[in-house]
């Protein structure tokens, strides 16, 4: 399916690893333009190379996007080299365990900072391109929202901060036929996933009880899979789709516990 997205500028964040990675690779098989912005040039630049590979072209811009103006610069720095945002989408984050009990004032704030605070202020900075383009913005969130995780405070209010910024901006940018969804992950195979996994006891053993609770064929989802549903929100084929949260999930949050697998 052509997906209408040839010479389309898409920024992502966090675009150098993980859901971020496979959503940049995705676009560059479209045709689009990504911006992949991330926190180290070198990893940034990665992964630039194969887009190229791919026959495409992308821009790298390094920022920390903790930093308020570092949110700034990425959006001027995109403008001013390709002079337009088609979409966005905001992936960047950490589920970095700052509990209720273990946690702080300062790690929590710092919490919202690294994973809810750049997501407002990169589509701030970016609404008046996307007025112009009618543009698509992508949200990526998490279960941790709904279903809880324990020890993960700032992350868990981070995600359902994610999830309501998605329905009230949907809301206010209905004027500008900008459309905004969110897609929840669960368990899905990123590098991030694969290292906390290994700073359990028992993660072998871990990692088979978590893919047996997952319904569908008890696997865990693959970035190209949140990838594929990322890039057909950002095209013109889901024009009538705003305001949702999509799970792509092979049904972890929502199907029956009696579908978990045993021996």
């Amino acid at each position: 399916m052509d997906l209408n997205l040839k010479d389309k500028v898409v920024i992502v964040t966090g675009g150098a690893k993980g859901i971020g990675k496979a959503v940049v690779l995705a676009l560059a098989k479209e045709g689009a333009v990504p911006v992949i912005v991330g926190r180290k040039q070198a990893d940034n630049n990665l992964v630039k190379e194969e887009v190229e590979a791919l026959g495409g072209k992308a821009l790298v811009i390094e920022a920390e996007l903790s930093k308020p103006e570092e949110c700034k610069k990425a959006v001027e720095e995109t403008l001013h080299a390709l002079g337009r945002i088609d979409g966005l989408v905001n992936n960047a984050g950490h589920n970095d365990g700052v509990g209720l009990i273990s946690g702080d004032y300062e790690r929590f704030v710092e919490s919202l900072h690294k994973n809810l605070i750049h997501y407002y202020l990169m589509v701030h900075y970016s609404i008046d391109a996307l007025r112009v383009s009618k543009g698509s913005i992508v949200n990526i969130s998490s279960k941790t929202a709904e279903t809880g995780q324990g020890n993960t405070s700032g992350y868990a209010a981070s995600n359902g901060g994610r999830n309501a910024l998605t329905r009230e901006w949907a809301v206010e940018l209905l004027p500008y036929s900008i459309r905004v969804n969110a897609i929840v992950v669960a368990e899905c195979a990123t590098p991030q996933y694969d290292s906390w996994i290994q700073t359990l006891d028992n993660p072998e053993e871990t990692l088979q009880k978590i893919t047996d609770r997952i319904p569908l064929e008890h696997r865990m989802t693959t970035p190209e899979e949140i990838a594929n549903t990322t890039v057909f929100l950002l095209s013109d084929k889901s024009s009538h789709t705003t305001g949702q949260l999509i799970h792509v999930d092979g049904g972890y949050v929502h199907l029956d516990r009696s579908l978990i697998k045993s021996d």
